[in-house]
């Protein structure tokens, strides 16, 4: 499709009207005061009326939830954690499972698009040498490098969101190693939040940390990750020239 000139701007504006739109509803979250609501000492307080709610509305709460945690990682909002913990509390471990993970891999493809569209071209078309041989060999084994990212998770959710967009990352590989990468991790928080209610009662907080750093939960995790990194290691080995020389 060919632009006249005057159409370039217009054409410029909507690449970026939906970046434009999640920077602006993360403005309004803070501008608002709503970070208020996404405290342990929130849900504590309205823990009686939530669960109230949840039991008045059996159908309409799974989906409610879900989209408000859509919007959530979209707009990057900090407490990804503590709305998995409210999943699991409501909805129980396998409900709140469900509903976290839909809502994370939803608003992360959202925010994913959103950047890609904003950004992805611009950037590979100034990209230097250096920035094009990464972006294709992170793109080479892009599945193997999400999974292992967002199975162990190193660096922030919206930056791991954020980075594939920028080096031209197909959808289905993101969606699907997002959606697969996050499910221990997702069952973990979701099962401790299901345990909320005695936690409550002795008045005290959950230690997520400490829950995640247990042998029978990190071992299984480090061990997909160490999976997921097998064929990133063995097209090494094979590229490497000592390989290639004990072949020849």
């Amino acid at each position: 499709m060919q632009y006249r000139p005057g159409d370039r701007p217009v054409s410029a504006a909507l690449r970026f009207l939906p970046l434009l739109v999640l920077v602006a509803g993360l403005a309004a979250f803070f501008a608002l005061g709503l970070q208020r609501y996404v405290t342990f000492e929130a849900l504590v307080h309205h823990r009686e009326g939530l669960l109230g709610w949840v039991a008045t509305h059996p159908v309409i709460a799974p989906g409610a939830f879900t989209l408000v945690y859509i919007l959530a990682v979209a707009f990057s909002v900090p407490g990804g954690a503590l709305l998995t913990l409210t999943a699991g509390f409501l909805f129980g471990v396998l409900g709140g499972t469900a509903c976290a993970l839909i809502g994370a891999t939803i608003g992360a493809t959202a925010l994913f698009l959103a950047a890609r569209t904003a950004f992805g071209d611009l950037l590979r078309a100034k990209a230097g040498s250096a920035l094009q041989r990464m972006e294709e060999g992170f793109r080479r084994d892009a599945f193997s490098y999400l999974l292992v990212l967002r199975l162990v998770p190193l660096f922030p959710f919206f930056l791991v969101n954020l980075v594939p967009a920028f080096l031209g990352v197909r959808l289905g590989t993101y969606v699907t190693a997002t959606a697969i990468g996050i499910i221990p991790a997702t069952f973990v928080f979701a099962s401790v939040g299901n345990g909320l209610g005695a936690v409550f009662e002795a008045g005290d907080k959950p230690d997520l940390l400490g829950v995640l750093l247990t042998a029978r939960v990190l071992l299984p995790i480090l061990g997909l990750a160490a999976l997921a990194l097998i064929p990133v290691i063995y097209r090494w080995v094979k590229r490497s020239p000592a390989v290639g020389g004990q072949d020849g």
